[in-house]
């Protein structure tokens, strides 16, 4: 179709030109008209500038396998296409979006490599500064995108090692004082064994000390007046059958499971003049179990400790997997309880009918700690104590993911702002302005999902939207 200069000095991005520049746009381009249908595809070579001069244009993204609609405008002089030329072999020329038409359109369409020679030649200053802009850009975004891993990294390792610490010094403590106990024991054992006492009376002793170490294991949990009473009970009993310092030994028997009706058996089964010995003999076989309960308990919390480490990292996983949601929160929640902190009150509304699905776990992780990031800041924000809800539910063909925190909310003049890359609101040092961004990206490119945020003050919920099942080309679950 022909070219009128006139025509293309009437789009905004030509008016400034001289006629001798939209003369040679006019002699290099051309003008072509579209019929309904695509113009060019996502990841086909880059070999057009394109700008509209009438009609309606709709550029698309793929995500999964879905074309996602990114913009529609009937605004003349809107343009598309190699709008990266000018930076020639330093970049893939390929198309970044689709672009349609959906009815008769009307291009100016100049070449690609026309498009870089005039932004070299009537450019050059503005093609430097672009050049800039572009590779700063994305230097700037890789190395950042680094320091907030590397944040993440070291708040979770934080709040790991704070997690871990409390078990592991209270299995110290009860390692030290357990040496201490069996040293004792083995010292009564030797007073024991050296006394008057006949063999039976030893084996009874022996087998009294077998059947208190399995009471020990099914002592019942007491109302704290309920174990007070029961102390009271034991002291007395104790104090009438002769036994020095009853009342230091009376909470060690409580805490076993241990009672008065107990005492008399024992005080039954063996010799009076032996009975103190006994009970001496015994109180150390109950502390050595309660030390070694409480030395189990303790590694048993650092091994689940360790579990959710590895379950959030997802070492030793395959990237995409069925996965299950649930306990991908809770490994989450577990590393970030330490910056959390006890301020925050956590509730967990988890809908059991939720299926596994298939996804990137360690990425979903990441997502995950974004936003309880951003909610124990928005809840600091209010004054430091407040609730964070993380709740899970089916919604159509979807599973729905939601954090909702009742700190200060997200102001509506910035609420469309907040999924942009480096926009941040937190004071300069705090924040990149990248973590939403990361996880739009996670949620909407990688996983075909969606990602959206309802807020006031008091009331902030990100709702995160995940398919239920993949592309069979992109994922099979294993047999």
């Amino acid at each position: 179709m022909p070219c009128s200069p006139a025509e293309i000095g009437s789009l905004f991005l030509f008016e400034k030109l001289t006629p001798g520049q939209r003369d040679r746009l006019c002699r290099e381009g051309r003008v072509e008209r579209f019929d309904p249908g695509p113009v060019y595809a996502e990841g086909e070579p880059a070999t057009c500038f394109y700008v509209m001069l009438d009609g309606t244009v709709v550029l698309s993204r793929r995500v999964g396998g879905d074309d996602v609609e990114v913009s529609r405008t009937s605004q003349r002089g809107v343009y598309a296409g190699a709008m990266q030329a000018y930076l020639g072999d330093r970049v893939p020329q390929v198309y970044t979006n689709s672009l349609r038409v959906t009815e008769p359109t009307r291009f100016f369409v100049l070449p690609a490599d026309t498009f870089a020679d005039i932004m070299q030649e009537w450019f050059p200053m503005a093609v430097h500064l672009l050049e800039g802009l572009f590779f700063g850009s994305k230097n700037t975004q890789r190395a950042i995108g680094q320091r907030e891993r590397l944040l993440a990294l070291g708040s979770l390792s934080a709040g790991l090692t704070h997690e871990l610490n409390n078990p592991a010094a209270a299995a110290v403590r009860a390692t030290a004082t357990l040496r201490e106990r069996v040293g004792k024991m083995r010292h009564k054992l030797r007073v024991i064994s050296s006394g008057p006492y006949s063999r039976e009376a030893l084996a009874n002793l022996i087998e009294i000390q077998e059947r208190t170490a399995e009471r020990v294991a099914k002592a019942p949990s007491l109302s704290p007046l309920e174990a007070a009473d029961r102390e009271d009970a034991l002291a007395d009993w104790l104090d009438d059958h002769g036994v020095a310092e009853g009342w230091s030994l009376a909470p060690t028997f409580v805490q076993a499971g241990l009672d008065t009706d107990w005492l008399d058996q024992v005080a039954a089964a063996v010799d009076e003049e032996i009975l103190p010995g006994a009970i001496g003999w015994l109180n150390y076989t109950v502390e050595t179990e309660l030390l070694m309960d409480e030395i189990e308990d303790s590694t048993a919390r650092i091994s689940h400790l360790v579990d959710a480490a590895k379950q959030y990292a997802q070492l030793d996983r395959a990237p995409y997997r069925v996965a299950d949601v649930h306990e991908l929160l809770d490994s989450t929640l577990l590393m970030l309880s330490g910056k959390i902190g006890p301020r925050i009150k956590v509730v967990k509304e988890y809908d059991p009918a939720v299926p596994r699905i298939p996804a990137y776990p360690a990425e979903l992780n990441q997502v995950w700690t974004n936003l309880i990031d951003n909610a124990v800041a928005a809840i600091g924000d209010a004054g430091g104590e407040g609730t964070l809800t993380v709740r899970t539910a089916l919604h159509h063909d979807r599973l729905l993911v939601e954090f909702r925190d009742t700190g200060v909310g997200i102001p509506p003049e910035i609420r469309e702002r907040i999924f942009d890359p480096f926009f941040t609101t937190k004071p300069v040092g705090e924040g990149t302005g990248l973590g939403l961004d990361i996880s739009w990206r996670i949620v909407v490119n990688k996983h075909h999902g969606g990602i959206q945020v309802e807020s006031e003050p008091g009331d902030t919920r990100f709702q995160v939207f995940l398919p239920l099942t993949a592309d069979p080309d992109v994922f099979e679950e294993p047999a």
